[in-house]
């Protein structure tokens, strides 16, 4: 039997101009009381993986089973953590549009009453989506946002 493709990609972060949110540099911060020594590295920091494939997989499977779709898609991740970034676990943590990344939306997704996986808001379209800044391609569900930006 042939192993399904993983749900995940590595992403090079050693490459010139790749920026990990690390806060700013040690010496700025030396001979301050209130600074505790954090060691050399953030626990639980997974960099370099881009969740992007699970993402489509899990709004492809919007209105079938949630136990197959998360079955599937557990057994070729990695951990099961970036699931419940798109999936909601309760009703307080819904939200109609999930961001992921700097520039890229999706649609935030449940688990209904009768088992099966549904948007929170299925009426939103990307055509919907204004983008915060000109620099960036921003993009809902993987398609660029068709507005322009417009400055305040």
């Amino acid at each position: 039997m042939q192993r399904k493709e993983s749900l995940y990609r590595r992403v090079n972060t050693r490459t010139h101009g790749v920026r990990h949110d690390r806060g700013g540099e040690y010496r700025w911060s030396r001979r301050r009381e209130d600074r505790a020594h954090s060691g050399a590295m953030a626990h639980g920091t997974h960099r370099g993986l881009d969740y992007t494939p699970l993402f489509r997989l899990l709004l492809s499977r919007i209105g079938t089973d949630w136990d197959a779709a998360y079955r599937e898609a557990v057994s070729r991740l990695d951990r099961p953590d970036p699931i419940f970034w798109l999936v909601a676990r309760s009703e307080e943590e819904r939200k109609p549009i999930v961001r992921a990344g700097e520039s890229s939306y999706y649609s935030g997704l449940y688990v209904d009453e009768d088992g099966k996986l549904a948007a929170v808001d299925p009426t939103l379209r990307v055509e919907q989506m204004t983008p915060d800044c000109a620099c960036c391609t921003h993009t809902f569900n993987g398609v660029p946002f068709s507005r322009k930006y417009t400055p305040p």
